[in-house]
């Protein structure tokens, strides 16, 4: 493939400190400090992640870097044991000395060489549109007239978001014509919808700073838990907020908290679920005593990340950690081992009629509901996106447990692909979890979205169900058996932890 023009050529002479390569290894490119927010070089030592390099050229250096970025993924991919030995300093999300497993390069693909000439290609591309799109944020002018194929993309991704409160909104469409920036632009054009930029008098150096964080803090390696996986958390969410009954009753300050909880929910989720956390001896097991681990570590990093970029640090510093407290019990309550707890509670209000949604503490407990909806409201979209979805979330739990068989562990339920398929996997997950929660929240909110929902889940066990002809059988079978045919796959559902969610 022949490039259309010609670009500068920067010899890469630019040390990088070995402190900094032992961090976490993301390289941002700017020319300056309003597209990423980058801090000053004298605070890098202090920064948890980025690798930050400020050029007038930004498209030049990023080709020099490319020959390079093979030798950073070498680099991390290491074990930390081999890093300590030439002085680095184990990182925070480094392998577990149990197994020696490294979350970062866990769900990773090798790559042929014959396919590298191509990729770098499409990320040149890729670049040149994420760096049109940017300034096009920053209301700068084009710095050149190359940029008839990056309009076409970033137009395509400005008529998505006009209907960005649909319920077919395909986000994996939209992660592309962003270039893999989902999270950061569906963010931050909701929060500008709906006014909390100017409400709040949030910086937008701080709020695009701490976008790209989140988004960066995500590991996009896993199959499900990535970043795209967030956006659409946060897409749905916004659905919910929309939703008449809510949008009459919430405040800002309640909008502001879920959008921020639905795009940090599953913030640095390594691809395994917590009962792999605990029988690891991994240290966040032992950090939370074994209690809602990830859904504690996705809340403390979010908070991290708030801290690190001082986004509300205009605000009172009461307001600031009431942020930070009520963000953690909507993260919390994502815990789907947690789910009967809150199902029935919720179930309670609406058969006693009592919810009132003039007060606070139940104006947030519905919020931590629409939240739960959203973090497992796949099997409710329509057949084409729950299907990627399905099979994404599946591939996930057989990876950790080829793992656990790898070092012979005891496999955790669904996570066994000699004995599970993705149809019975996802018919137990859409009887015993999904059904019975948009069931309770169609009574709260009986709208067209609800019925929708409902009609699309029911169409999708059905397309399973006819992929997996041995589920109906054996569930004619429980039939005549319903006490133990309801509380085994249920209780073996929910023994995942936090794994779907």
């Amino acid at each position: 493939m022949e490039l259309c023009y010609q670009l500068p050529v920067l010899p890469l002479d630019r040390p990088v400190p070995k402190h900094v390569l032992s961090r976490r290894g993301a390289i941002s490119f700017s020319s300056s400090s309003s597209l990423f927010g980058a801090p000053d070089p004298r605070q890098l030592s202090q920064r948890r992640g980025a690798i930050s390099y400020d050029s007038s050229d930004q498209t030049a250096l990023y080709i020099r870097m490319l020959g390079a970025c093979v030798i950073f993924k070498q680099l991390f991919s290491r074990d930390v044991r081999v890093r300590s030995q030439v002085g680095f300093e184990p990182e925070r999300r480094g392998s577990h000395p149990y197994l020696g497993v490294d979350f970062r390069t866990l769900h990773s693909r090798a790559e042929s060489a014959g396919s590298i000439p191509a990729r770098r290609i499409r990320r040149l591309f890729s670049f040149q549109r994420h760096l049109l799109s940017s300034r096009l944020l920053r209301g700068a002018p084009h710095l050149n007239p190359l940029h008839i194929l990056d309009e076409d993309y970033c137009g395509q991704a400005k008529c998505m978001l006009e209907k960005v409160g649909s319920w077919n909104f395909d986000i994996f469409l939209f992660d592309r014509l962003t270039n893999g920036n989902s999270l950061v632009f569906l963010t931050f054009n909701l929060l500008n919808q709906y006014g909390l930029i100017e409400l709040f008098q949030l910086d937008m150096v701080k709020l695009r700073r701490f976008l790209v964080l989140v988004q960066e803090d995500y590991h996009n390696q896993n199959p499900y838990h990535n970043a795209v996986h967030a956006a659409d958390v946060t897409q749905a969410m916004h659905c919910y907020l929309r939703e008449p009954k809510l949008a009459q009753s919430l405040t800002s300050f309640d909008i502001l908290l879920g959008l921020l909880a639905a795009a940090t929910h599953d913030l640095d989720h390594p691809g395994v679920n917590q009962p792999f956390l605990i029988k690891t001896n991994h240290y966040l097991a032992a950090l939370y005593r074994n209690t809602s681990v990830l859904e504690n570590h996705h809340w403390r990093s979010a908070v991290g990340l708030l801290r690190e970029t001082e986004l509300f640090s205009n605000l009172p510093a009461e307001d600031s950690l009431s942020i930070e407290r009520q963000l953690g019990s909507l993260i919390l309550a994502t815990d789907i081992s947690r789910q009967n707890e809150y199902l029935s509670r919720f179930r309670t209000h609406l058969d006693e009629n009592d919810l009132c949604l003039g007060n606070a503490s139940h104006r947030h407990f519905v919020l931590q509901m629409a939240l739960k909806c959203a973090d497992i409201c796949n099997p409710c979209r329509p057949w084409e996106l729950s299907k990627q979805w399905s099979e994404k979330v599946t591939e996930e739990f057989f990876h950790q447990g080829d793992i656990e068989k790898k070092h012979k562990l005891e496999i955790s339920p669904l996570c066994d692909s000699e004995a599970n398929t993705i149809a019975s996997v996802q018919i137990g997950f859409m009887t015993y979890v999904v059904e019975p929660l948009f069931a309770e929240w169609a009574r709260f909110s009986d709208t067209r979205l609800s019925q929708t929902m409902l009609g699309h889940l029911g169409l999708n066990k059905a397309s399973w169900s006819a992929m997996e002809p041995e589920a109906s059988g054996s569930s004619e079978e429980g039939e005549s058996e319903p006490g133990r045919a309801t509380e085994e796959p249920s209780s073996r559902v929910l023994s995942q932890g936090s794994q779907e969610s």
